[in-house]
């Protein structure tokens, strides 16, 4: 039964274009106006098994999210040019896919049911319980 959990090399090569990404976006002008001037973060790169695909989660830091996201989408294959040079070791460059990191948000969503009065009763009583 194959394992749905990535790869060491897909683990690894996701690593490496998660920075030669972070990098790109860092240092380019894209010529998007949705791009201009926007502060972006890519939390992860999930590598396909075959290494054909790599979808990069990003959170920008500033601006509208989704129009980001679409505009990363359109300038997908000149990303995917100016990333190259750093991925030279592949057999095949990436198709690079961009969605929105929602981990974030949802992590925020946990930690506040954790500290909400009603979580907090609960777990008050059972420390009662505990002695």
């Amino acid at each position: 039964m194959p394992s749905s959990a990535p790869s060491q090399r897909q683990l690894r090569v996701g690593e490496q274009a998660r920075h030669a990404l972070s990098d790109v976006l860092q240092r380019e002008d894209l010529r998007d106006p949705a791009l201009e001037g926007a502060v972006v973060s890519v939390s992860e790169v999930r590598m396909s098994p075959d290494l054909k695909i790599a979808t990069a989660y990003i959170s920008p830091l500033s601006g509208d999210k989704d129009a980001i996201v679409e505009a990363l989408n359109r300038n997908a294959r000149y990303i995917r040019g100016r990333v190259s040079p750093a991925l030279r070791q592949m057999k095949y460059m990436p198709e690079f896919r961009f969605r929105l990191d929602t981990s974030y948000e949802n992590f925020e969503k946990i930690d506040r049911i954790l500290r909400s009065p009603e979580v907090a009763r609960d777990l008050g009583h059972d420390e009662d319980n505990e002695e």
